[in-house]
C-alpha cells in the first residue's frame, strides 16, 4: 500500500480534462461554426461544443471544435487562400512593371511617330518629286524601325545600309532623268558613290547612333515584359502537401482549439512561409541582376545613347542626307560617269529636281527630353524597389495576409497552444530550410517551373549587359510570350571598343553553403510523438495501480 499515494496521482492525471483552461465544461465552438459556415462549408455534422481531439492528423489533438471533415476542409481552404495571396502579390508586381512598360512604350512610339509624321508633312514642298515618288522607300524605312523595335529578326545596320542603298538610287536616276539609266548601271554607281560619300556623313553617323539607341530601347521594353511574366509565372506555382499542411496548422488550427481571436506568432509565421516559399526566394539572385540591369539600360537611355535626339531627329538627318546629295550632285555625277561610263541619252529630257528647292533645310524637333528624364527617374525608383521582393514577400504576407502577432508578443499561436514561440526564424532560399522545424522541405528537389524563371532572367540580364555597351542581342527564348529575334552582334567598333572579358551570362551562380544536418524535425516530430506515448504510459500506470489496490 506504500504505492498507493503515486497510483492514485496517476489516475487523476489520467482523468483530467487535457485542455488550456482550468474548467471541465466544455468550451461553446460557437466561433468556429461561424467561420466555418462563413467559408461556404454546411455546418451538418459541425460540433456545438468541443469533441476529443484523438482524429485530427494536422492540429494539435486536445480538445476540439474541428472533426476529420473539418479539417481537411480547412486545409483545402487554406491551400487555396495561400496561392490567392501569392497571386495578387504577384499581380502588384505585374502592374508596377506592366505599367513601366506601357509608359516606355509609348513614349518611343511616339518619339518614331512624331519623326515619321515630321517627314511626311515637310518632304512634299522641300523635295517635290524626289520625295513623292519614293515615298516607299521612306515608309519602308519606319517599317522596319517598328518591326525591330518590336523584336523582329532584322539585323538593323543592314536595314540602314538598304535603305540608303535604295534612295541613293532612286534620287540618282530622277537627278539624271535625261539620261537612260540601267539596273547594271546602278549597281556600278553605287560601289563608285560609296567612295565618295554622297550623302556625306549622315549614314555613317545615324547608323551608329540610331543602332545604339534602337538596342537599348528593345532591350529595356523587353526586360519589364520578361520580369512581368516571370513574376506571372512564379506566382502560379502550386502548394506542395507538406506546406498545405503547416499553413492548415498556422492559419486554422487556432479556430479548431478554441483560440479564434489569437493571432499567429510573428516568428512562426515567417518560418512557415519561408519553408514554403523557398525556391521562390532563390529567384533573389538573378531579380536583383535584372533590376540592376534595367536601371543601367535606363540611365543610357537618358544619357549618352540620347534616344530622345536620336529617334526624334530621324528625318531631319535624311533631309540633311538629301541635300548634301544635291548639293554635291555635279561632281558625284561626273564621277560616277568617270567609273561607270556615260549612260546613254533618255528622250525623256531634263529632270525637274533643278526647280525644286537646294540647299541645307532646317527642320524642328521638339524635344521631349524632360518627359523621358521623368520616366526613367520613376523607372529606377519601381525598380530599385522591387529588388527584394522574393526575400521580403514571406514578412509582407504574415504581417499584412495572414496577421500575424508582433515580434515581441508571447500569447500568440505557435503551433500547439497559446504562448511564445522559441525556434529561430530560417534564412531565405531552398538550402536554409533543412531544419525548417515547420516545413518539411527537401532542399535536393528544387521546382522545376522556378529553376526555368531563374534562367530566363539570366538570359535576359545578360541582354541588357550586352545592350548596355551597344551589342545587338538575341531575343528568340526571351520568353513564351516574346515573338521573334535579334540580329546577332553588330555592334560598331568604334561605339563598343573592346568586347567585355566576362558578359553577365558567364556569372557564376550565387550558391550557399548547407546547414549540417542536426535533427532536422526534431521539435515537430516530439511533439508530435508526445500524447501517444503519455497516455500508453498512463494506461500501463493505471494496470499497476489496479493490481496494487487489490
Amino acid at each position: 500500500m506504500r504505492f498507493f499515494p503515486w497510483g492514485f496521482w496517476l489516475l487523476c492525471v489520467a482523468s483530467a480534462p487535457a485542455r488550456g483552461d482550468s474548467g471541465s465544461k466544455a468550451r461553446s465552438c460557437a466561433e468556429v461554426r461561424q467561420l466555418y459556415g462563413a467559408k461556404g462549408f454546411s455546418l451538418n455534422g459541425v460540433p456545438q461544443a468541443e469533441i476529443s481531439g484523438e482524429h485530427l492528423r494536422i492540429c494539435p489533438q486536445g480538445y476540439t471544435c474541428c472533426t476529420s471533415e473539418m479539417e481537411e476542409n480547412f486545409a483545402n481552404k487554406s491551400r487555396s487562400e495561400f496561392e490567392a495571396m501569392m497571386k495578387e502579390a504577384g499581380r502588384s508586381v505585374q502592374t508596377i512593371l506592366t505599367a513601366q512598360y506601357k509608359s516606355f512604350d509609348n513614349y518611343f512610339q511616339d518619339l518614331l511617330n512624331k519623326s515619321e509624321k515630321a517627314l511626311y508633312d515637310t518632304f512634299p514642298s522641300l523635295y517635290g518629286d524626289l520625295y513623292t515618288q519614293n515615298m516607299k522607300v521612306f515608309k519602308d524605312l519606319y517599317s522596319e524601325l517598328r518591326r525591330y523595335y518590336r523584336g523582329s529578326n532584322i539585323n538593323l545596320e543592314e536595314a540602314l545600309n538598304e535603305f540608303w542603298t535604295r534612295l541613293l538610287e532612286r534620287l540618282f536616276k530622277l537627278m539624271n532623268a535625261q539620261y537612260h539609266i540601267t539596273d547594271e548601271y546602278l549597281d556600278c554607281m553605287v560601289k563608285h558613290a560609296e567612295q565618295h560619300k554622297p550623302f556625306g556623313e549622315v549614314p555613317r553617323d545615324l547608323k551608329v547612333k540610331a543602332t545604339r539607341a534602337f538596342i537599348v530601347a528593345r532591350s529595356y521594353a523587353q526586360g519589364f515584359l520578361v520580369g512581368s511574366d516571370v513574376v506571372k509565372k512564379v506566382s502560379q506555382v502550386s502548394l506542395s502537401h507538406e506546406c498545405t499542411r503547416a499553413v492548415m496548422k498556422l492559419m486554422y488550427c487556432p479556430h479548431c482549439r478554441g483560440m479564434a481571436s489569437v493571432k499567429p506568432c510573428s516568428n512562426y509565421c515567417l518560418n512557415v512561409v519561408k519553408g514554403c516559399l523557398a525556391n521562390q526566394a532563390d529567384l533573389n539572385t538573378e531579380w536583383k541582376y535584372l533590376m540592376d540591369a534595367l536601371v543601367a539600360v535606363a540611365d543610357r537611355i537618358d544619357g549618352p545613347y540620347n534616344v530622345d535626339t536620336v529617334i526624334g531627329t530621324i528625318h531631319m538627318r535624311i533631309s540633311e542626307a538629301i541635300s548634301n546629295l544635291q548639293e554635291n550632285k555635279v561632281s558625284i555625277t561626273a564621277k560616277v560617269f568617270q567609273g561607270c561610263g556615260n549612260p546613254k541619252v533618255s528622250m525623256k529630257g531634263s529632270s525637274s529636281e533643278d526647280k525644286k528647292r537646294r540647299g541645307k533645310v532646317t527642320l524642328e524637333a521638339k524635344s521631349s527630353a524632360v518627359a523621358l528624364e521623368m520616366l526613367v527617374l520613376d523607372a529606377k525608383g519601381n525598380l530599385t524597389a522591387l529588388k527584394s521582393y522574393w526575400v521580403t514577400l514571406p514578412g509582407v504576407l504574415c504581417s499584412k495576409k495572414i496577421m500575424a502577432s508582433p515580434a515581441e508578443d508571447d500569447k500568440c499561436w505557435n503551433g500547439m497552444t497559446k504562448g511564445s514561440y522559441l525556434p529561430e526564424v530560417m534564412g531565405d532560399g531552398l538550402a536554409n530550410q533543412i531544419n525548417n522545424p515547420e516545413v518539411e522541405v527537401d532542399i535536393t528537389k528544387p521546382d522545376m517551373t522556378i529553376r526555368q524563371q531563374i534562367m530566363q532572367l539570366k538570359i535576359m540580364t545578360n541582354r541588357l549587359g550586352n545592350a548596355n555597351i551597344g551589342n545587338d542581342v538575341d531575343f528568340q527564348d526571351a520568353s513564351d510570350d516574346m515573338s521573334g529575334s535579334g540580329s546577332g552582334d553588330s555592334c560598331p567598333d568604334d561605339v563598343c571598343g573592346k568586347r567585355l572579358s566576362k558578359s553577365p551570362s558567364t556569372r557564376q551562380p550565387e550558391t550557399h553553403a548547407i546547414p549540417k544536418q542536426s535533427g532536422h524535425g526534431v521539435i515537430g516530430a516530439s511533439s508530435r510523438s508526445l500524447p501517444s506515448a503519455f497516455l500508453l504510459f498512463l494506461s500501463g500506470a493505471s494496470i499497476v495501480v489496479q493490481h496494487l489496490w487489490r
